[in-house]
């Protein structure tokens, strides 16, 4: 009997672009056109519009929104009548760079009569909540604005009506689902607010769906700016010049680029242009948050601020201290600054900590149990704001979905899970739900929440339900590579045709290169720890390229490395400033 064996390659490499379409983007090298047309860019105006966004013209009328006339009328008439305003924003990096942002606005217009209210993410949650509402009405607040939440607090924005205030939502989370219009509450399911901003309304026109909270509401300071340069004489107030607004970017792009939406039409105009003054802003915080950080801030990237900025304005909501951000953001005292940004970094390494010692502690819990396809842990004196963290380490290791929970002030217990790539969380939860009291998220991460009575039943029903829904996991057959390069290709000027795309995330994600059959000359673990990998290889011409992978070992990918030996390497080509050294070099995605 004749038996034949395919053997598969371990890799694939995205096919050059046909011969049509080089035709349409000649203006642009080769690598550049193959970048393009692998993010599905396949003719010239459409390569411009990536490469080079405008603000005015790529940018859209926020007057397109649905309410954002009315938003603007109440808003100004509040002004008019000196009626004291609350902006209420969510903790996270998203939602306080908006309450920043509007904290500004008041301030540049010479209006005083406002307050901003970030709740305790442990004692109040997500979200509008009914004694903050009884807490700003006594403080007198006539409008309230929400920033990054509201979209389905249907009864916390009934409570303000009742108690004489208005609430405008501005919010970028999807809307309820319709039902009967009942009272207290607005038709279509949604809360019963004086205006709603939020481009995922599915009776709105704006045509950008997917931007972030302070997306949401620069929108609106957009068309506060326009109204009063139109009928600055209506106003006893000081005059903003046009185009003032854009000094904002600074916190819309940091909220773009911290928020995980796809960097694709009007978000990749904030997200550039907002790095763009991120490198040169008048912002006391910032300036002294990258002195401690030692970032080079005509530098900076959006890696910079995924990793080391976001991070830090969210340590400060899960230990216990969000308006810290907000004050280091929204100052202009340098000494407050200083003493903000050095707190702000020792509680994000406290943080850490906290993180690393709960990893260990699941680690441990998940070793006495033995192997499982789902793993569950939980205890009460865990603080769910970190278990999200928790769950995502352990679920790139094991490969396989992680639900974890603990409990804060409530009887409730609250949770964080992650994929691992193994499951579509989503349809997991749902069937799975009879053991959830609530549960959300999409296909990848998600949170949730259960009773001490039905907690104990919440890994054999994940057991039953991960059976039932799982799919052979295969996100791509073969990992896939935007180009094959050579180490010799390793340069600036090659490194410039990749910038071009940035900023990279999510909708754009950072090109993967292909290097064949190159030999490791050298290999060391470095740190503090001997945490991280370092592979060094040799150009034709004896120029060394190094390649790194932080927390990690030989042993971490789908072929083990060895020094001398010839390996295909996946990584991405990077610029590194670090101490003040400039050095090109490649970030490690897989050995194959």
């Amino acid at each position: 009997m004749h038996v034949t064996i395919t053997i598969m390659p371990k890799y694939s490499v995205r096919e050059a672009p046909p011969s049509e379409i080089e035709r349409e983007l000649l203006g642009y090298s080769p690598l550049v056109r193959q970048l393009l047309v692998g993010r599905g860019i396949v003719s010239a105006e459409e390569a411009e519009k990536f490469l080079n966004p405008h603000y005015e013209n790529h940018s859209h009328d926020p007057f397109s929104m649905k309410d954002m006339e009315k938003a603007v009328k109440r808003v100004l008439r509040a002004i008019q009548n000196n009626e004291r305003i609350a902006i209420f924003s969510d903790y996270d990096a998203d939602g306080i760079p908006g309450a920043v942002a509007l904290h500004d606005f008041f301030k540049k217009l010479g209006y005083l009569n406002f307050e901003n209210y970030i709740p305790d993410r442990h004692g109040e949650g997500f979200g509008l909540n009914v004694k903050a509402v009884e807490q700003l009405n006594n403080a007198g607040a006539k409008l309230l604005i929400t920033i990054d939440c509201g979209i389905t607090d249907t009864e916390e924005v009934a409570n303000a009506n009742e108690l004489g205030m208005d609430v405008i939502i501005t919010d970028h989370h999807l809307p309820p689902p319709s039902r009967k219009a009942s009272e207290g509450q607005a038709r279509d399911g949604l809360p019963p607010a004086f205006a709603i901003l939020n481009p995922k309304q599915a009776d709105c026109a704006y045509p950008e769906k997917m931007l972030c909270g302070s997306g949401v509401v620069f929108k609106l300071i957009q068309a506060l700016c326009s109204h009063l340069s139109l009928n600055a004489k209506r106003y006893t107030l000081n005059a903003i010049s046009p185009g003032w607004e854009k000094w904002l970017l600074d916190l819309v792009g940091l909220a773009t680029l911290s928020d995980m939406v796809p960097l694709t039409g009007e978000n990749r105009v904030f997200a550039h242009f907002g790095l763009k003054v991120l490198r040169k802003s008048p912002r006391r915080g910032l300036y002294e948050l990258l002195s401690v950080l030692r970032l080079n801030r005509a530098e900076l990237t959006e890696d910079d601020i995924g990793f080391s900025i976001a991070p830090r304005i969210n340590a400060a909501s899960r230990m216990g201290a969000p308006m810290d951000a907000f004050r280091l953001f929204a100052t202009t005292d340098e000494a407050e600054a200083a003493t903000l940004a050095r707190h702000l970094d020792k509680i994000n390494n406290e943080r850490k900590g906290k993180v690393a010692s709960l990893i260990k502690e699941v680690r441990r819990i998940v070793e006495e149990k033995g192997p499982r396809r789902v793993i569950v842990a939980g205890n009460p004196n865990w603080r769910p704001a970190l278990l999200g963290l928790v769950a995502n380490s352990l679920a790139e290791d094991m490969r396989c979905p992680v639900f974890l929970w603990g409990r804060e002030e409530s009887i409730e217990l609250k949770g964080s899970c992650r994929s691992g790539g193994g499951v579509n969380l989503s349809l997991l939860m749902q069937e799975a739900r009879s053991v959830f009291s609530d549960f959300g998220g999409h296909k990848e991460a998600g949170g949730f929440s259960t009773t001490l009575e039905k907690v104990h039943l919440l890994e054999a029903e994940l057991e039953r339900a991960y059976e039932k829904v799982r799919t052979e996991y295969v996100a791509e057959v073969l990992p896939l590579a935007d180009a094959a390069l050579s180490l010799d290709a390793v340069t600036s000027r090659t490194y410039a045709d990749v910038l071009q795309l940035s900023p990279f995330g999510v909708g754009n994600p950072k090109p993967v290169f292909l290097f064949e059959n190159i030999k490791v000359k050298k290999l060391e673990q470095f740190g503090r720890e001997k945490q991280h990998l370092k592979l060094v290889f040799a150009k034709s011409d004896g120029v060394f390229v190094n390649a790194i992978r932080f927390y990690a070992t030989p042993a971490d990918f789908s072929t083990e490395v060895r020094e001398g030996q010839s390996i295909n390497l996946l990584a991405h080509l990077e610029r590194s400033t670090f101490g003040n050294r400039v050095e090109l070099r490649l970030r490690i995605v897989d050995i194959i």
